[in-house]
């Protein structure tokens, strides 16, 4: 089943200003993202966001960094001033943009920053050496208080796995939203996972078990929010192990598995050597998904045809001719 969302309801992600071209960068200048103005704002509604800003830093201002001892939550203070901190009001900063934000489907950051920084952003010793690295304060709130929120850094973006692989979870935590969130029954959470299946064991073949398990004897022992919260920290985890060849082939077999009794020996060899030779890397995952999904439409049953699996993000984007 392609993904796709309601005419003029575009998703709603955010995104660090600076990469939308504002100038809100420490020095007055920018960090404009090509790909996200020119590409992904085709079907997400950006929603720009400058901690740093809000935290009432002004710009142009004194460039600020990470200080702290290994194994210890670091600190945020200025390069020039060390009495300037900021710690406490980019907390406060984060706090408050969860509070508010709920609504979004995930946050696109910049890469290096001390306040948005998803990885890497180096954490220096009081006296000037950097000794370690950490996340942007920012970052940290985040995923303290929105764990399932799917975060990703635009520079990161330009590696063809880790750019689907966040889009993926973008599409699929917007189907929760959409779907099951404000549900009142279990129904909606069963549907979700019915649909979902073949993209969890793309991702994490344990997760798929353990959920499916979760749903077939727990749930229903816990209040129906306490069942969707589980679910959906477990689901949103899952996903953001990127799938790999070897995981996209098992669920491949596992769809073509509902298409064996409806074609004849010939189209099954030529679906297969579709998919052994996505496995040894000879071609990309859209080689033999497209295959696929040509008999799917033909001959799938209704439930191997709305497998979020087979479409988690549209076409047009081209996410899986690179992968």
């Amino acid at each position: 089943m392609a993904q796709t969302t309601p005419a003029g309801d575009a998703i709603p992600v955010g995104i660090s200003a600076c990469l939308m071209g504002e100038q809100v960068r420490y020095n007055g200048g920018h960090k404009r993202s090509r790909y996200c103005l020119e590409v992904l704002q085709e079907c997400f509604a950006f929603e720009p966001f400058c901690p740093e800003l809000e935290a009432g830093l002004g710009v142009p201002r004194e460039p600020i960094r990470l200080v702290g001892a290994p194994g210890e939550p670091p600190r945020v203070v200025g390069t020039v001033n060390p009495e300037l901190d900021v710690s406490e009001r980019l907390e406060e900063v984060g706090q408050a943009f969860v509070a508010r934000h709920r609504h979004l489907r995930g946050f696109i950051l910049m890469k290096g920053s001390p306040s948005c920084g998803l990885e890497r952003v180096k954490v220096y010793h009081e006296h000037g050496m950097p000794s370690h690295a950490d996340s942007g304060i920012f970052v940290r709130v985040m995923r303290e208080l929105f764990p399932e929120l799917p975060l990703e850094e635009e520079g990161r973006m330009s590696d063809a796995v880790l750019r689907e692989n966040f889009i993926t979870r973008v599409f699929a935590f917007d189907d929760w939203k959409r779907s099951v969130e404000n549900e009142p029954d279990y129904h909606a959470l069963i549907q979700f996972h019915s649909r979902q299946k073949y993209l969890l064991m793309a991702h994490h073949v344990e997760a798929y078990r353990e959920l499916g398990h979760f749903l077939g004897s727990g749930a229903h022992a816990q209040p129906l929010e306490a069942a969707k919260a589980h679910y959906l920290r477990r689901f949103m985890q899952a996903l953001s192990r990127p799938a790999t060849r070897k995981t996209h082939t098992n669920a491949l077999m596992h769809v073509l598995g509902y298409l064996k009794q409806a074609l004849d020996s010939e189209v099954k060899q030529d679906l297969l050597q579709a998919v052994e030779e996505y496995r040894l890397g000879h071609v990309n995952l859209v080689v033999p998904l497209r295959l696929i999904n040509h008999y799917v439409k033909r001959h799938g049953s209704d439930y191997i045809r709305q497998q979020t699996y087979l479409d988690p993000h549209p076409y047009e984007l081209a996410l899986r001719n690179t992968i």
